[in-house]
């Protein structure tokens, strides 16, 4: 009896040798979780704000694209991470960033003094002029700020172009999530004019019949466009920081506007 136990045990042991091997008579890990998952950058944006992120039909698919998502891009192959991206209301932004739901928020976002109390803000990237949007039908109508004074103004809640429309004198706002919505109040004579970035007004002007630019000139105190990050990650702001100077050295950031630009107004 104790001959054939022996044996049984060997035969065992023998067993459990060979399913530990692979094919090629190697040993497998079986341990799950040893492989580490992939890297992610979560972006959040709001992407109605040609050029800087929209939407854009591309080989068939729709696709976020605009010269803020090429930043992104790069900040995400610097850290040699997958950039994932979240298309949000704009004004909801800084909240899923505050809450972690987002890694980083770049959205046309000024470096208010407010915001910098909720959030970390990068170095400044990019700068452009205001601009104030009419039916062509009103352009001589509207062609000052001052002529803006007790009219019905469409603007994106949360943006500095509402900080803007709130200065005017007896103006009626309409703030909306989205500028898309914006130009359909406009075209639906719901509003009279909107204050937009300069390069988001020249896509809607050149894509939307009817629309046009005054030569009204808001005057405000632009400080540029910036990054948020969640306070006190600091880690990822000086990455961001650092691929962002090495973008401004290269000339890169204007050869993405120009690109996204011309994707913006292209059929």
């Amino acid at each position: 009896m104790n001959k054939w136990i022996k044996m049984s045990m060997g035969m065992l042991l023998a067993a459990s040798l060979i399913s530990g091997c692979g094919k090629d008579g190697s040993t497998t890990n079986t341990t799950e979780g040893n492989a580490g998952a992939a890297k992610t950058l979560t972006l959040g944006t709001s992407a109605d704000f040609p050029p800087y992120e929209f939407h854009k039909i591309v080989e068939g698919k729709d696709t976020i694209v605009g010269f803020d998502i090429d930043i992104a891009k790069e900040i995400a192959s610097d850290m040699g991470a997958e950039l994932v991206i979240k298309d949000l209301p704009f004004d909801s932004l800084l909240n899923e960033l505050s809450s972690g739901r987002v890694d980083m928020v770049i959205s046309g976002l000024s470096p208010t003094p407010d915001r910098a109390k909720q959030i970390d803000l990068s170095d400044i990237y990019y700068k452009a002029e205001q601009a104030v949007v009419v039916r062509e039908a009103d352009k001589d109508k509207f062609s000052t700020m001052d002529t803006l004074k007790g009219a019905k103004i469409g603007i994106q809640t949360g943006s500095i172009q509402e900080d803007i429309a709130k200065g005017i004198e007896g103006a009626k706002l309409t703030s909306l999530a989205k500028i898309s919505d914006i130009v359909l109040q406009l075209q639906s004579n719901r509003v009279d004019a909107s204050i937009m970035e300069g390069p988001v007004a020249k896509s809607f002007v050149k894509n939307v019949k009817g629309l046009t630019i005054t030569d009204a000139k808001p005057q405000v105190e632009d400080d540029g466009y910036v990054i948020g990050v969640k306070k006190g990650n600091s880690e990822l702001l000086t990455q961001i920081n650092k691929t962002l100077g090495e973008l401004n050295s290269a000339g890169k950031i204007e050869e993405y506007v120009t690109k996204a630009s011309d994707l913006a107004v292209s059929k």
